[in-house]
């Protein structure tokens, strides 16, 4: 396994050989993944109890959070959480609950300069300190000093504000050596949640093999593609597929060194457990996939430009090559996981089995089960 990613001109390279080949990347082994693993209740809340919050897990986009006092509230592996952005410029991740009476104090997103439970008007900086109660006098010997909104540990790296809410922490540097993944000129331009009714993982799955792109998308991505054609990076527990477009083959004109990808394939990384980040042509998605039930699944997903500041027509293309993935591409897979989902209930597999062509799949389910059975 390698421990970092290629760089753009080795995948390039890689591309280029298996277009003249007519092969692919493969993996090592075949991975049966047993049925009852997506659909028992014990085995999603030993997901989200020993995985999803011990592990250091995206949040959002720093470009979220783009001033002091902005803010994004939301659930997280069940968990109300909120971060912040203070005003000496460091982010803060704290449990959305009021200590008072457990009202949760911040919700959705926005720019506030405190956080005031709208239940009874307990007041919290943005450094999480309580500084007001009303009527004080009616809690005698009540130390405000005492009573800070709880934290969790936040750290901002890639470009990503990463939350880890449970101690002790799965240990991993798998990241540390990874160059920027959002950059500092990418600007979010669209914000979603959708609740979906499939597992988490299988959700997950359909973002990270190529070898559906025939019989799923033969008039949407095919076309502009290649039936199953990738190069898969494998670095820590995470991984990062690569779909190539067809006028990636311009570059065999290229020298090697010189070669630039940007707009001649797709990386979509999947960040583990549960964060993809899918680089296209002209723009970035941040999709997070939160576990409801074990055949509910929310998703998360920030849409950034990849690049351009805050140039109108990098919006303008950045917005145009959204919809047209989001319309085509995405729309057919969610038809199909989501009768994944109802075939689960069948009988007709006690396991589903996931092949060479498949290695990141294998990649994430090792990992989930060696994550599990250390626990």
């Amino acid at each position: 396994m390698m421990t970092t990613r290629m760089d753009d001109q080795s995948v390039a390279q890689r591309v280029l050989d298996h277009i003249a080949n007519r092969t692919t990347d493969v993996g090592q082994g075949v991975w049966r993944e047993p049925v009852a693993n997506y659909r028992t209740e014990a085995r999603l809340g030993a997901e989200i109890e020993q995985v999803l919050k011990r592990s250091p897990t995206p949040f959002c986009p720093s470009a979220a959070l783009p001033e002091a006092g902005a803010y994004v509230a939301r659930e997280a592996a069940g968990t109300p959480i909120v971060v912040v952005r203070g005003a000496d410029g460091k982010v803060r991740a704290f449990r959305n609950a009021c200590r008072h009476r457990g009202m949760q104090v911040a919700s959705g997103s926005g720019c506030s300069k405190a956080f005031v439970c709208r239940y009874h008007g307990w007041t919290y900086n943005l450094e999480g300190r309580l500084r007001h109660i009303p009527h004080e006098e009616g809690f005698p010997g009540f130390d405000k000093e005492a009573h800070p909104l709880v934290p969790v540990t936040a750290r901002e790296h890639l470009g990503l504000v990463f939350v880890t809410q449970n101690e002790p922490a799965l240990g991993d540097d798998s990241l540390d050596n990874l160059e920027r993944l959002i950059a500092p000129d990418q600007r979010v331009f669209a914000t979603m949640e959708r609740d979906f009714e499939v597992n988490w993982k299988i959700l997950l799955e359909s973002f990270i093999e190529g070898y559906h792109i025939k019989s799923t998308h033969p008039e949407s991505f095919l076309p502009y593609g290649f039936d199953n054609l990738n190069v898969i990076d494998l670095f820590g527990p995470n991984s990062r597929v690569t779909y190539p477009f067809q006028r990636i083959k311009k570059l065999t004109k290229v020298p090697p060194q010189e070669r630039r990808v940007e707009g001649l394939l797709t990386y979509v990384y999947q960040l583990f457990p549960n964060v993809l980040i899918t680089v296209l042509s002209r723009h970035t998605n941040v999709v997070i996939l939160e576990p409801l039930a074990i055949d509910r699944t929310r998703q998360i997903t920030y849409t950034l430009t990849n690049g351009g500041g805050d140039d109108p027509e990098a919006l303008a293309e950045a917005r145009r090559d959204a919809e047209f993935v989001g319309t085509t591409g995405a729309a057919e897979d969610r038809a199909v996981v989501q009768a994944i989902q109802r075939g689960l209930g069948s009988g007709a597999n006690e396991a589903f089995t996931f092949g060479k062509f498949e290695s990141a799949i294998v990649h994430f389910h090792q990992t989930l089960s060696a994550t599990l059975a250390r626990a």
